[in-house]
């Protein structure tokens, strides 16, 4: 699963060609969130439902849906938001009580 998240991180991160400005890359906001989801489940299912119980419990504790731009930068700053990356290892584990016990530790903005 590890190997699976860290691959995952490459391909995220990696859009834009060698070489390629800033000016030429096309805003995250361009890419829908469900191509973002299917992007993720391509590489695991378990990244894909690690990110949609994210996402809901966003919605759920913060009061609002995150952007595709604020979901991308969870999966790719760094080793990743680490609620975030737990989420996706839960739903790898199909451990649902943990889910649960997450959800109220995703970060909201400005509170993190």
């Amino acid at each position: 699963m590890r190997s699976a998240i860290l691959a995952l991180l490459l391909l995220l991160t990696s859009f834009a060609a060698p070489g390629q400005s800033a000016a030429a890359q096309p805003p995250a906001e361009d890419l829908p969130l469900d191509a973002y989801l299917a992007l993720l489940e391509q590489i695991a299912p378990a990244a894909r439902n690690g990110a949609e119980a994210y996402l809901a419990a966003s919605r759920q504790h913060c009061g609002r849906l995150l952007t595709v731009q604020e979901l991308r930068q969870a999966v790719a700053d760094g080793a990743g938001d680490p609620v975030l990356m737990a989420m996706m290892r839960a739903s790898a584990q199909r451990d649902a009580a943990l889910l649960q016990r997450l959800t109220n530790s995703v970060p909201c903005a400005g509170r993190r």
